[in-house]
């Protein structure tokens, strides 16, 4: 068989071909686009919280008696409210603290001023309290060296007092249950007419517990010290002064040790000092006096038997 004499270059270019066309790499499959992400189901809203009632009166808590305090929440829409024509303070919630002294009237006249003019009026009446006499043997002028002294040094501890207890301080202790500073046998009763070595004095302002001097006391709720007495005073000794908010206060008279300074926020149970016997004392004792603004209360009352 003969070959043309082209033949190698037409092979050659014919081999080319056929590999060339072995080498061109199959067509790439079209991408295809990704699906969707799954649609998420929108939540519903939330449920708006269900609104508080309206109020259209008063409600009040505790026993409206001398020497007690109440705990009241106030008409819807209140903008002024009113004891006897005196302001009360009203909390964020509408709650509001009074109180009624060992001498209260009666009666009292709570009045809520409403935000369209209109005003809610509640009379309360207050039940009396049942005082006892008890004979103190015990100078009338405490820890003075002689009257003189004691009308001398009076005055100024009495400014220290009511220094303390116009000061404006923010708590909410006033909301809480109570408890006492420390336990022990009752040796002074609130709202008692006493009588100093055959002299007559004012009514006892406080309760007195009998303990052994040292013994710590706390508090017997939140509060902020407003006065914590650097040298014993006549009657009170070592005085500590704990505001509870709203104007309601308490007392600590005759302490040994004071472990708080003015400015200190307090909570409830903790220590505060230790009970002694300083200023006019027979003895050791832990008093405990309360007030509300200018109202003498018994401690008694808000927290309940010393016994729990």
């Amino acid at each position: 068989m003969r070959f043309g004499k082209n033949w190698p270059r037409h092979g050659a270019a014919l081999t080319l071909l056929i590999v060339a066309a072995g080498c061109v790499p199959p067509a790439e499959t079209e991408a295809r686009p990704a699906p969707p992400p799954a649609a998420q189901p929108i939540p519903a809203p939330a449920p708006a919280p269900p609104r508080a009632p309206a109020r259209s009166d008063f409600i009040l808590t505790g026993v409206p008696e001398q020497g007690a305090a109440m705990i009241g929440q106030a008409p819807s829409d209140t903008r002024m409210l009113t004891l006897d024509g005196k302001a009360i303070p009203l909390a964020a919630d509408g709650r509001f603290l009074i109180a009624f002294d060992r001498d209260a009237g009666s009666s009292a006249r709570l009045v809520a001023t409403l935000a369209d003019g209109r005003s809610v009026e509640r009379i309360i009446a207050v039940a009396a309290g049942s005082w006892r006499l008890e004979h103190i043997n015990a100078p009338y002028r405490g820890s003075a060296a002689s009257d003189a002294d004691f009308e001398r040094r009076r005055p100024a501890e009495l400014a220290q007092i009511a220094a303390a207890r116009n000061m404006q301080v923010v708590s909410d202790g006033w909301r809480q249950t109570f408890r006492w500073p420390v336990t022990g046998r009752l040796s002074g009763f609130f709202g008692s007419q006493r009588v100093y070595q055959g002299k007559p004095g004012t009514y006892h302002s406080g309760t007195d517990v009998a303990v052994p001097a040292g013994t710590p006391f706390v508090a017997p709720a939140d509060g902020v010290v407003v006065l914590a007495a650097a040298t014993p005073f006549t009657l009170e000794g070592n005085l500590l002064i704990v505001d509870h908010g709203m104007g309601l206060s308490s007392a600590f008279l005759h302490c040994q040790r004071l472990d708080v300074k003015v400015g200190d926020r307090v909570v409830q149970g903790q220590v505060l000092g230790t009970v002694g016997r300083t200023g006019r004392a027979t003895g050791p004792h832990m008093h405990w006096g309360m007030k509300w603004r200018d109202a003498r209360l018994d401690p008694g009352k808000l927290a309940g038997s010393i016994g729990g």
